[in-house]
């Protein structure tokens, strides 16, 4: 089982000095991956990654909320081709500075996982 990254400090979260495992065996770190790693950047795998990167320089509108949200929702589709999910709803909430995109994934148990996600905006 993986180590846990927490998406807010892009660290593995520790509990008494010892990394904490990832309770959804991994998919909670695809997720994070998937959307921390800029699109084609990645050598094996030139469609692994998000186009969130490009946001970092915009405005706090709107606009950048809703592609924000588009480029997640690409990036997480492969999580869903590949049967490890049966949905992913991605929604956003404005922060001062910062976007937070707000994710649940459905896992192919039927568990439902949320994850928040921090894009930094202007």
């Amino acid at each position: 089982m993986d180590a846990l990254i927490d998406s807010s400090t892009r660290d593995y979260t520790l509990s008494n000095g010892a990394a904490l495992r990832d309770p959804a065996g991994g998919l909670s770190n695809s997720c994070y991956l998937r959307l921390s790693v800029p699109l084609g950047s990645y050598w094996p795998d030139k469609n692994f990654g998000s186009r969130l990167h490009e946001l970092q320089r915009e405005k706090d509108v709107a606009r950048v909320a809703m592609l924000a949200r588009q480029y997640a929702e690409q990036a997480l589709a492969p999580i869903l081709a590949d049967g490890r999910a049966t949905q992913i709803n991605v929604s956003t909430e404005r922060a001062a500075g910062r976007l937070n995109l707000l994710i649940e994934v459905t896992e192919s148990s039927g568990e439902t996982l949320t994850f928040k996600h921090p894009v930094g905006i202007i």
